[in-house]
Parts: C-alpha cells; structure tokens; sequence
C-alpha cells in the first residue's frame, strides 16, 4: 500500500520500491526521511497515475473539503467567459485564462469555484486586492471569506491571500485547498513567489491575467506552475460592446525654456559619463553597468545625480503640469485618474494642483476612504504612482492621463484597462503626455508596443 502525506510543502510516499516504481521520475529519494518525496505541485499528476495503473494507495496528504457552494444572484456568463470556462473544464481545469483588464476575470474565477466545490485559496498581489477579493465572494457565496496577509491571518474555506503571505503560509497548509486561483499570474513565475505554487497541491488551478508576458521571459514557467494557457481574447474584440469604445491621443509638451536648458544640460553630463566608461546603454546589462560604474567613481555619482534631474524635469515640469490642468478642464465632472511613475511626481501633481495622492505609503484605512470618495463622485480626481495599475476595480474612471510611466507594456495596458469598465454612452479617453525633446518618447515608443495601441505585438524591455 503506497501512502502519500504533507509535509513542509512538500508530498513524503511510503511504500514505493527504491527506485520509485511507476512513479520514477515524480519522486526522489530522501535520506533523511528515509522516504520518497515530491514537490506537492505533482499531486493531482500522482494521483491520476496510480488510479489509472490501479495501485492501492491512501491518500492522507490532501486536507481541503468538499463545499457546497451557491451562488445569491448568479448572471448570464458571456460568450467569451462561456469559451474560457469550457476550455479550463477541458484542461481538466488547470491553466491561464487571458481576458483584458474589465472583462470579468474574477466572474470566471467564481464561475470556476462553483464547478469544482472544493476550498478554495485566491492569492492576489496587493492588499487592496485582496479585500476588493473577500468582499466580492463573500457577497457572491453569502460566507465568510478568509483573509492572509497586511496583518490578517484568518485561513477559511475560502481564503484570500497576497502572493508575499501564500509564500510563507504554504509549507504548514498547502494541502488545505483543493482550487487555488491565481489573480495577475504574471507575478507568479518570480522564483521566490513561484513557491506559492510549488508547495501547494491544490490539483484544480486557474491562473487569471491580461498580459501573461514578462521580460524575463519566465512566463513559460506558468505551463508548469499553473497549467498552460487554455483561453485568450484581446482588448479589440470586445471594445464597444463588453468593453468601452475608448481612444489613445499622445500628447507633447513643450518644456519651457528654462526647464528645457536645465535637461539638456543634465543630460549631456550624463551621456558623457556613459561614453567615457564606454558603457552601451541598449545592452541588456547597460544599467546595471552603468550603476556599478557610477558607484566607482565620482563623476559617475554626479552622472547618475545628473540622470535623477533629467528623469524629474522629463516627468513633472511645470509645462507637464500646465497641460494636466487644461486636460482636468476639458473633462470636468468626469471621472478622471492621474498616472505618474514615481510617488515623487504624483505628490508634486497633488501639492501644484490640490488633488487627493494615493501611494504604496497611503495607509489601507485611507486608501479605502479614498477609492469609495473617488466612486462616490465626491472626489472626481485621483493622482496615483502605480497603485491602481493592478486589479482595483474603479468602474466609474472614464478619463486616464499618463503623466509618467516605465516603458512596460504591460503596465501601459493596465492602466488603460482601468478606464475600460463599460457604461451607456461611455467612450474612455487615455491621455499620454511625453515632454518634448526627451528620452521619454523611446519609452513611450516601447510601451505603446501592443495591438490596443494600433501596434502588433510586444516585449516587455526594461528601464533605460
């Protein structure tokens, strides 16, 4: 009789010959426990294999129930939520599902619970996530939703947790769940959050995100962590009818002269450095060669403090301010969220033109307080770092403006996603500013490298 346990993230099998038998190749010897062990993510493949040859086994690892789960007020899937789930059933529900930000992800994910009726573990990357999560399934399954993570650590049934706390939490319960969903699963592939995958044996998963690319390339790594991508549908396919018709204008800004000397100036400082340590900058590892260099050498500290003003006056000059508050003038009464790369230049937007900032500092009560003043319409503004990229659901923004931003594609996408949530007579409107005569247009060249931007395609490339 072959006996499977749980332990330390990990799955201990008694019984087996010393060679591993059928399941050569799963598992490996350990010395120590004297036992043949297996990563917990090859559960469901264990299993399936001995039932299939027939062999006698006792499962005691697997902790997580069978639920009973019902939906209060359950709606109509749509065609493209309908084809996702069928094809996550037909996967024998393992895999990624791609649907643009707005399109009902999580409905899917829910969808996917009720299906398998087994406790469940939703792990998101940000706390706000995780509450916009507990709330929305708790008032979907009327139940008590647990919460992991900025400093609840409640395990349920059905149980909500940041990517950071399932890390931690995994090796001592991840046999407690028998679906984990993956919100955003682009974060998953990293090595160290990827253990949140590696030592769970939930056999049922599901990975949602809108732009499962990285530029490490790791995204391949889902197929194994995850399941394989079983669904995709873009942002075009549903613009107009289940998403908002929206358009893109790119904007430039002149500098004023002042502003614009100072650039060049600090730019031209800079360049010089690069070029005497002979540093390509277009190289993969430019940066940080250029970084170490600069850590070296005395004009290198002044070529990178030279860097840090160039990048200040590109982001948040007083003309880029100027154009945000003709823009705010043109879309007043609108629902309207200000985009900046750094929490520096959102708070420079918030103090020049008196605007509610939310940051990575903001704490949760205020966020919270700020994001309902912000549905409600008794804020009509909201000045944002990179906060809101991810998965906050703010239905009632129409107007975005891109002050500043990397050059990921993926986070040029989220933040247009963030507008697209449909409403009668809704037409979303993306602004992108880019200060004229600087570095950013390379960067706004790259992030705009995607089919929602009228261009085929992308890569993800770093900063530069």
């Amino acid at each position: 009789m072959i006996e499977l346990q749980f332990r330390d993230g990990t799955l201990l099998l008694a019984g087996l010959p010393p060679d591993g038998g059928l399941l050569a190749g799963l598992v490996a010897w350990d010395e120590r426990a004297q036992l043949h062990r297996a990563a917990a993510v090859r559960y469901a493949e264990i299993v399936r294999l001995l039932y299939r040859q027939g062999a006698p086994y006792r499962d005691a690892a697997r902790a997580y129930r069978e639920l009973q789960l019902g939906e209060r007020a359950p709606r109509a899937l749509r065609p493209y939520q309908q084809q996702a789930l069928r094809a996550w059933e037909a996967a024998r529900r393992r895999g990624v599902i791609v649907l643009p930000t707005g399109a009902g992800k999580s409905y899917v994910a829910v969808r996917a619970m009720l299906a398998c009726q087994r406790s469940t573990l939703v792990v998101a990357p940000t706390i706000e996530l995780v509450e916009q999560w507990a709330r929305d399934l708790e008032q979907r399954f009327a139940c008590r939703v647990g919460r992991y993570g900025g400093g609840e650590r409640e395990l349920a049934e059905i149980t909500v947790a940041t990517y950071d706390s399932a890390v931690l939490f995994m090796p001592w319960h991840g046999n407690r769940f028998g679906l984990v969903v993956f919100d955003e699963c682009h974060h998953l592939p990293a090595e160290v959050t990827s253990q949140a995958a590696w030592q769970c044996l939930a056999p049922f998963r599901l990975g949602l995100t809108a732009t499962p690319e990285r530029r490490d390339g790791l995204e391949a790594r889902l197929a194994e962590l995850i399941g394989p991508i079983v669904h995709r549908t873009a942002i075009g396919e549903l613009e107009g009818r289940y998403l908002a018709d929206y358009q893109v204008e790119l904007i430039e800004v002149a500098m004023d002269p002042e502003d614009a000397a100072l650039y060049a100036a600090q730019r031209a400082r800079y360049l010089a450095f690069v070029r005497r340590a002979g540093i390509e900058l277009a190289a993969p590892d430019g940066w940080q060669r250029f970084l170490a260099a600069a850590a070296r050498d005395p004009e290198g500290r002044a070529a990178l403090q030279a860097w840090r003003v160039q990048q200040r006056l590109a982001r948040a000059n007083r003309a880029k301010l100027a154009a945000v508050w003709r823009l705010l003038r043109r879309h007043a009464g609108e629902r309207v969220l200000i985009f900046t790369d750094d929490n520096d230049t959102a708070y420079a937007i918030g103090e020049a033109l008196l605007l509610p900032v939310l940051t990575h500092r903001t704490r949760p009560p205020e966020r919270r307080a700020m994001l309902d003043a912000f549905r409600s319409g008794r804020w009509p503004v909201l000045v944002t770092s990179r906060v809101l990229n991810e998965g906050v659901d703010v239905p009632e923004a129409a107007v975005g403006i891109v002050v500043s931003g990397s050059g990921s594609v993926r986070e040029h996408v989220q933040r247009l996603g963030r507008i697209l949530r449909p409403r009668a007579g809704k037409v979303a409107v993306l602004y992108e500013l880019v200060s004229a005569g600087t570095a950013e247009y390379a960067t706004s060249e790259r992030r705009r490298a995607h089919a929602a931007f009228g261009a085929e395609g992308w890569r993800d490339e770093g900063p530069c």
